[in-house]
């Protein structure tokens, strides 16, 4: 039997009454406001069953802030603010509420008792020691880090219940005090080698223990390569190029495929040579299902003080004075609802937003703009290519009861929890076993791996090529479950008249492009490297 049971009518008809969605890839700059505090901007979330060897049984969630850094951005680098409070929400029993929250608060220290590392300067009878302009002054390396002028430090809570008023627990590292977070990869005169920098930062994972869980978590912060890919300026461009794969396979080089389309190349992927800034956490399973079914939903949010009073007289402890209820700003779930999805009007509104509220966001789902656009972009070239007359390239499906099934609601016996409240989030099945690096589809659940996109999210999902596809109709034709083709039952082929092509943005993105363990993300890119 298939896994996938279809939605009924009426319960379609219900979850409709209040729904958001999520279609296609990421979320870097995503909304205006966000553009004006990059260090609180998530770009990506990452929930999936750890598939490290002899890690079965754990969850790893991966929240990525500060969008499109430039590895040479120095002097400053990419620190987090001291003033927001960065969480990854988790919902075990379907209702749209956070039950377990991690919440991270950094804090930023000069050395020499955070009155910066100084240098003699001037000859004998006129030297002064004068304070040094950059944040290292010498190599730094797993050994040594007394070359270091700069540092990050962070709290981590473990919040049950409402994020704001819930039971807090603040959690420490099983060796050792404090949390840290590395220095970023400012380049190879500094830390000698990706080899050498992994090391260093290696020591920047740290164990640590819940009450209540029989077997300790792991985390991570520090910067790592971004694990995104995306054609993202020529996308942006109204979707300059044909987002249709020209190869009769990907990568096959053929020219066989649709005639002009796009082909593989990882020169098609934009964020190649950027990083991002990664809160990483590993927690066992059985700590985050609470009483549910053993799927559990999640989203990553950043805010920050309602105001932020300027200081005329700056200084490093106080460059401003921030005050008033914590505000959020920043919100992310499955990718990027609000890149492509969301109304340019509304962008911020859904940043500011909480699942449970989404019911304001349903118009966006179930009449969704992005196939529209693609079919006034590309239908007459598409009937003129290819001798048709196609009357219309977007799904006819209305409401899009496919697309809530897929992003709001889950797949019954995949990753469905046991009540169903329609909001926009990651959902993951835990008791479904992890598919080890080598043997993971990028394509997830369409490339028949259960264990990927849209159940949860690993990073070599492809998931602006999977996205492309279900938004412009792909569950309208059966896939593969178990090797055997599957009609889900949520729409039928004559809804999508395209739904079975292969679109693509032409930037290819596996397992092997990643670590096969904890952080999992690869080497961040190295400021000075070649």
């Amino acid at each position: 039997m298939s896994p996938f049971k279809p939605l009924s009518l009426a319960v379609s008809a219900a979850l409709i009454a209040g729904v958001s969605t999520s279609v296609l890839a990421s979320s870097h700059r995503e909304a205006p406001a966000i553009t004006r505090a990059p260090t609180v901007d998530a770009t990506d979330f990452y929930m999936f069953n750890s598939y490290e060897t002899s890690r079965e049984g754990y969850v790893t969630l991966i929240a990525n802030y500060i969008p499109l850094q430039d590895a040479y951005g120095g002097p400053n680098y990419f620190a987090m603010d001291p003033d927001a409070v960065y969480a990854i929400h988790i919902d075990n029993d379907g209702d749209a509420m956070e039950d377990i929250t991690f919440a991270f608060q950094f804090n930023a220290m000069l050395a020499a008792d955070n009155e910066g590392v100084a240098l003699p300067v001037g000859p004998e009878g006129d030297q002064k020691m004068i304070k040094v302009p950059l944040k290292n002054v010498g190599p730094v390396s797993a050994d040594d880090q007394s070359n270091a002028n700069f540092s990050e430090s962070y709290t981590m809570t473990w919040v049950s219940g409402n994020a704001r008023t819930g039971e807090r627990t603040m959690l420490m590292p099983s060796e050792g005090d404090t949390f840290s977070k590395p220095l970023d990869y400012i380049g190879d005169k500094t830390f000698t080698s990706s080899t050498e920098y992994e090391r260093y930062a290696g020591q920047f994972v740290y164990s640590f223990s819940v009450p209540g869980c029989d077997n300790n978590g792991k985390v991570f912060v520090g910067q790592r390569k971004d694990p995104f890919v995306v054609n993202l300026g020529d996308t942006f461009d109204l979707v300059n190029y044909v987002p249709v794969e020209g190869d009769s396979a990907p990568g096959a080089g053929d020219g066989d495929g649709f005639p002009g389309g796009i082909t593989q190349s990882a020169d098609n992927d934009d964020l190649a040579d950027k990083n991002v800034t990664s809160i990483a956490v590993e927690i066992p399973a059985a700590c985050i299902t609470g009483d549910g079914n053993g799927t559990v939903g999640a989203w990553t949010t950043a805010s920050l003080p309602q105001a932020r009073i300027l200081n005329p007289n700056a200084t490093f402890d106080k460059p401003a004075v921030a005050s008033g209820a914590m505000t959020q700003v920043s919100r992310l779930g499955s990718p990027l609802v609000n890149e492509l999805v969301i109304g340019l009007a509304d962008k911020d509104k859904f940043n500011s937003s909480h699942p449970s509220e989404d019911g304001q966001f349903a118009d966006y789902v179930t009449h969704p703009v992005l196939p529209e656009l693609l079919n006034i972009l590309f239908r007459d070239a598409v009937n003129t290519t290819l001798g048709t007359s196609i009357e219309t390239l977007a799904p006819t499906n209305f409401p899009r009861n496919d697309l809530v099934t897929a992003f709001l609601t889950g797949f019954p016996g995949v990753n469905q929890q046991a009540s169903v409240t329609a909001s926009e989030m990651l959902r993951l099945n835990t008791a479904i076993a992890a598919t080890p690096a080598g043997e993971q589809s990028a394509f997830g659940v369409a490339g028949d791996d259960l264990a990927g996109f849209p159940n949860g999210r690993r990073p070599g999902d492809d998931v602006v090529d999977i996205a492309l596809r279900v938004v412009m109709g792909a569950l309208c034709y059966p896939i593969p479950v178990n090797g055997e083709p599957t009609d889900l039952g949520l729409c039928a082929e004559e809804d999508a008249s395209v739904g079975n092509v292969p679109f693509t943005d032409g930037a290819p993105v596996d397992a092997s492009m990643m670590n096969s363990s904890f952080p999992y993300l690869a080497t961040p890119i190295s400021g000075s490297a070649e």
